[in-house]
């Protein structure tokens, strides 16, 4: 399965492609910015660096994915003059909004939350057994909670990488860096790198995910550092969440492989560091094949000779066709970093039948979707349907582990963390997928729940900000569409009723999950259940459909009923 290239990321120096792909942004939520706070923006094609330091990078690639381009060059909170409020770009006049420290709560799910009864984190490992049925997100260190313990409506993502004239118009040709953010956080005292670290590492919990793949961009400077806060903020919340080491290819510039072994040791005596339950540590290297297999045997030789450690290689191969075949004899498993595109998945299930053949475990890409506005490139996820289509192949091809793709990358839009555009959707969603994934049965349904998704503008809009470098298809995705989606989980039948922009419909949907496409309008779009003659839930997406935005933003926005929202209405 052919892996989309990845960009920079952290501020600072531009990081190599990594495997992610840019989305662009939308202009038109400038002044919202300012004034809500934040609005949302596609990712860059390439990584947002740590605003603090001079350099990170990520390479990208996936065989049918051109590599990223670099992220925004680093720089401090001073370096750069804010623009006034007017000036920011992104989000529309009518967005909600955001509550200033949803992220401080974003592990606690309100009652109603899911469709189904989430088994706690105990329960689910014990459902899946020691080492088996892994779920994994990918953390991507430029994109923390926050990036200086300012307040949302003044802080380094709102100033800098929603605005197109942030980082003194660096990213003004294509719509500014990013077109989302993480949920806003409340400044805090004394550790708060460590305290919002720990928060993440709560909320995937809560999500039942089993830990992070952590991408390591760098050896030393702010993205070093806040991997190893990261194991501690791991190890201080569940020592039972596992981190699993990934360093990245793309980035990493060491030709010794004895730099990074004694980098990744350092890092693996960290009491949350991934380890099978014979000992060995687990490493992931992003972009394996950069190196050749005999210079990850010397790694891993060095590991044990020079720190008593044993590996156990699981590689992630953004050309799986061409390399499986050198790296089985020295993996543990394999991997990919797989397609965002929803028609693109027909590689998955051959992929996991020659990691199996081989005697290895095989660990599933699950992705969202992927827009890179500094890259220059997109797929078409097709609303939540890339989604659920690579959690049904990890499910229907017997994956070992899965990882989803990713976690916090807002530079390829990619991001299953909560975020100021989607909420928790698509990690509600997850929820329901990993369950199935780890007990062997699908959760029974027990109340309804909506999530309706669709993007802010048409596909083919052209933006009215001036913006010169627009993001096409990447080459093998599907056609670009322009439809909302409701995906319902419903108790028993039911009518649905469903408002776009002015048009207003019904249709009647079957207990269980279903999926309707309906066309993309102007304006907002809107679902709720009506079964008896009474409403019952309801889901409203509050960033309306405009035809000339500001900016081009090709993420899809989604919302549920089960969250508490400006327009939503939880089930009870």
């Amino acid at each position: 399965m052919t892996r989309p290239p990845r960009g920079t990321r952290g501020a600072g120096a531009r990081p190599a492609a990594h495997r992610r792909r840019g989305f662009r942004g939308r202009p038109l939520v400038t002044l919202l910015l300012a004034v809500f706070l934040l609005v949302g923006v596609c990712a860059a094609t390439g990584i947002a660096g740590d605003p603090f330091t001079a350099a990170s990078g990520r390479g990208a690639g996936a065989a049918h994915s051109p590599s990223r381009t670099g992220a925004p060059a680093s720089a401090s909170p001073s370096a750069s003059p804010s623009p006034s409020p007017s000036a920011s770009a992104s989000g529309s006049s009518s967005a909600p909004a955001p509550v200033p420290d949803a992220g401080d709560t974003a592990d606690q799910r309100p009652p109603g939350a899911l469709p189904f009864d989430l088994p706690g984190p105990a329960a689910l490992r014990a459902a899946a057994g020691p080492d088996r049925k892994l779920v994994f997100a990918h953390y991507f260190t430029p994109y923390p909670l926050s990036l200086d313990n300012a307040s949302a409506d003044g802080d380094y993502y709102t100033r800098h990488y929603l605005d197109p004239a942030g980082e003194n118009g660096k990213h003004r040709s294509y719509g500014g860096l990013l077109r989302d953010r993480p949920l806003p956080v409340r400044p805090k005292e004394g550790d708060w790198e460590l305290a919002n670290l720990r928060q993440e590492v709560r909320t995937a919990r809560a999500a039942g995910l089993d830990g992070f793949t952590l991408d390591l961009l760098s050896l030393s400077g702010p993205h070093w550092q806040r991997a190893n806060l990261l194991m501690e903020a791991a190890r201080s919340v569940d020592p039972g969440f596992r981190v699993m080491l990934m360093p990245d290819m793309t980035s990493l510039t060491a030709d010794d492989p004895a730099v990074l072994a004694d980098a990744v040791a350092a890092l693996g005596r960290a009491p949350a560091a991934h380890r099978l339950g014979d000992g060995r540590l687990v490493v992931s290297p992003f972009k394996a094949e950069a190196k050749d297999p005999g210079w990850w045997a010397r790694f891993a030789e060095l590991m044990q000779s020079r720190h008593g450690i044993r590996t156990a290689l699981v590689p992630t191969l953004l050309d799986f066709e061409a390399h499986h075949a050198r790296f089985a004899p020295i993996s543990h498993g394999l991997s990919a970093w797989g397609s965002r595109s929803h028609t693109g998945q027909d590689g998955a299930t051959r992929n996991a039948q020659r990691a199996h053949a081989a005697g290895r475990i095989w660990m599933q890409p699950v992705s969202v979707q992927d827009a890179r506005p500094n890259q220059g490139v997109y797929d078409e996820a097709g609303n939540t349907a890339t989604l659920r289509a690579t959690w049904n192949h990890a499910i229907d091809d017997g994956a070992d582990w899965v990882q989803l793709t990713t976690w916090n990358d807002y530079s390829e839009g990619s991001q299953f963390a909560p975020s100021l555009h989607n909420g928790h959707a698509y990690l509600d969603l997850t929820s329901y997928y990993l369950t199935r994934f780890k007990t062997g049965s699908w959760p029974v349904i027990v109340r309804d729940t909506l999530y309706v998704s669709s993007r802010t503008q048409f596909a083919a809009a052209a933006p009215a900000g001036g913006q010169p470098l627009l993001m096409s298809l990447r080459k093998g995705s599907a056609a670009a569409r322009d439809t909302v989606e409701v995906l319902s989980f419903l108790t028993a039948p039911a009518a649905v009723r469903t408002r776009v922009g002015r048009a207003e419909q019904a249709y009647e949907a079957p207990a269980g999950m279903h999926s309707e496409l309906l066309p993309l309008r102007a304006g907002t779009s809107s679902a709720v259940v009506v079964r008896d003659g009474r409403a019952g839930a309801a889901a409203e997406l509050p960033y309306p459909v405009e035809r000339t935005p500001a900016v081009q933003d090709l993420q899809y926005y989604a919302a549920t009923s089960g969250r508490p929202g400006p327009t939503a209405t939880p089930a009870d």
